[in-house]
């Protein structure tokens, strides 16, 4: 299934790019007043709470994935891009900004609460110090825990390189700024990780290095949730000391997944859930050893696998009608290919939890963007949420 996914994609590719403009960076994100293209949010009121005046925090750093990802593979040699339309159709300047979205991702609402702009991409930004100071973001489509996960798509950023990105973004600010000036930045601002889940979807499920017959789901979930807690740890070292993790969602209910298992009246995969619930239980767990191995640290878990199936259980409460078929796609459940064009997306992604085959809608990520703020929706962040940790002093 992922061969011919791949293949087909690379078709379209090939036939896009002879009229394709050369690569460019991507338009301003700040966000505009431009109507959405998609109606309302829906019946269960998101938080329309007017951003503060003067910012919460001095700046919010990303590193993560595709679910993440606010342009970076825009700028390499990939089949992870979301540069064309309809990915960004709803989104402020309803034009692609490399967002895996229809609109916006959790961090951008999250930008929107701390009172700071939308996070710029890490390799999209000129290099001036002046430019970052509000923060910057790392995350690459594709990436994940493991160095090679999904490098089968091409470029893409890890999460050792991402970190290494962040830890030389502190360098030039204590050259630029001092070393006093640089730690007060750092250790005031918010950094939000939300990476894992390529790890399965391009490596344990797929089997690579025959993995599956070296680790059990269980000691796997422990060695990505160990490695993590590592970077966290050299993270610290620089100062870092506000940080929200995120698990990881509910892909055993990805149309990807419904589609390829051939599941019947939309039932979930229950045996990727299981390792999906698996990892956040060992992730929680070592975010709780953090908080007390590392003193003044501030550092929350949220389980998005738990806000996301409290939607797909109450999907009439959140005004969701399709929770099975992404927006955009073909094939059963718009599973089996891609996104590649507007003529495979719905005219209303508002009323859908999936936008293509592993993203969830806008809608979607504003009420995970709630939860992580302050549980508006459902309670999904330990030992505290994000408000709570903005609010703390050491």
């Amino acid at each position: 299934m992922a061969m011919i996914n791949l293949l087909l994609s690379f078709l379209f590719f090939l036939t896009t790019a002879v009229v394709s403009q050369p690569i460019t960076a991507p338009p301003s994100q700040e966000p505009i007043a431009a109507a959405p293209i998609s109606p309302p949010s829906p019946p269960l009121p998101i938080s329309l709470t007017p951003p503060p005046k003067t910012p919460l925090v001095p700046a919010l750093f990303v590193i993560g994935d595709s679910s993440v990802d606010s342009g970076t593979n825009n700028f390499l040699g990939t089949f992870a891009r979301a540069d064309r339309l309809p990915y960004g159709r709803d989104f402020d300047t309803h034009q692609p900004t490399g967002r895996f979205c229809n609109g916006r991702i959790p961090v951008d609402y999250l930008a929107l609460r701390l009172g700071l702009p939308f996070v710029p991409s890490f390799l999209g930004q000129t290099g001036r110090v002046e430019d970052m100071l509000h923060g910057l973001n790392f995350a690459s489509a594709a990436a994940g825990i493991i160095f090679t996960s999904g490098s089968e798509l091409g470029q893409h950023v890890s999460l050792s390189q991402q970190i290494q990105q962040f830890t030389d973004t502190y360098q030039q600010f204590v050259l630029r700024m001092g070393q006093q000036a640089a730690v007060y930045l750092i250790s005031n601002s918010v950094l939000y990780i939300s990476i894992g889940i390529n790890d399965y979807i391009h490596y344990y499920l797929r089997n690579e290095s025959n993995v599956q017959n070296v680790y059990y789901p269980w000691s796997f979930n422990r060695f990505l949730a160990s490695t993590v807690k590592q970077e966290i740890k050299n993270l610290y070292g620089i100062n870092v000391r506000k940080v929200v993790v995120m698990g990881l969602p509910p892909i055993g209910c990805a149309p990807h997944y419904l589609c390829e298992y051939k599941v019947k009246d939309g039932q979930c995969v229950e045996e990727i859930n299981n390792m999906v619930m698996e990892f956040n239980f060992v992730m929680r767990y070592m975010i709780g050893e953090l908080n007390e191995e590392l003193p003044y640290s501030h550092i929350i878990f949220c389980d998005v696998f738990q806000g996301s199936m409290d939607m797909l259980k109450n999907s009439e409460q959140y005004g969701f009608k399709v929770t099975t078929d992404a927006c955009c796609g073909l094939g059963d459940y718009k599973g089996f290919l891609m996104c590649l064009s507007p003529d495979m997306a719905c005219s209303n992604a508002s009323d859908h939890i999936w936008w293509d085959q592993f993203h969830p809608t806008d809608t979607v990520n504003a009420i995970l963007a709630d939860n992580v703020w302050n549980g508006l929706h459902t309670k999904m962040c330990y030992p505290m949420n994000l408000e709570d940790v903005v609010a703390s002093t050491y």
